[in-house]
């Protein structure tokens, strides 16, 4: 079993940018695959990125390709994902998930086990 605790979230003005830090308490984070998730209101979780714990893939949705970037380091049991360029569009609460298996559709909350708190992050001028 894994514990996830999000941290990093924030206000921010269209155009910067922020890094939220999902750090896991419990054994074997090395072999999980850890998600990123955001639901703002009113509407569904989405999957917004992941990352695989083998050899590190990872898979982004659409809309964030080349502005957000996942990336893990199991010394310190984190996921990253540094955002940039953000638009208020991008406004949600982000949450980080895990599975130890590989997900047939990765952007499918159903397809996690564990999941955090959630960060607020808020992109507005």
């Amino acid at each position: 079993q894994v514990q996830l605790v999000e941290s990093g979230g924030g206000l921010v003005q269209p155009g910067g940018s922020l890094r939220l830090s999902c750090a896991a308490y419990g054994s074997g984070f090395a072999n999980y695959v850890i998600g990123w998730f955001r639901q703002a209101p009113g509407k569904e979780r989405e999957g917004v990125s992941c990352i695989s714990p083998s050899d590190g893939n990872t898979s982004y949705t659409d809309s964030v390709k080349g502005r957000f970037t996942i990336s893990r380091d199991s010394g310190k049991n984190t996921v990253y994902l540094q955002m940039n360029s953000l638009k208020p569009e991008d406004t949600a609460v982000y949450y980080c998930a895990a599975t130890v298996f590989f997900p047939d559709n990765w952007g499918s909350a159903n397809e996690y086990d564990y999941w955090g708190q959630g960060t607020q992050v808020t992109v507005s001028s």
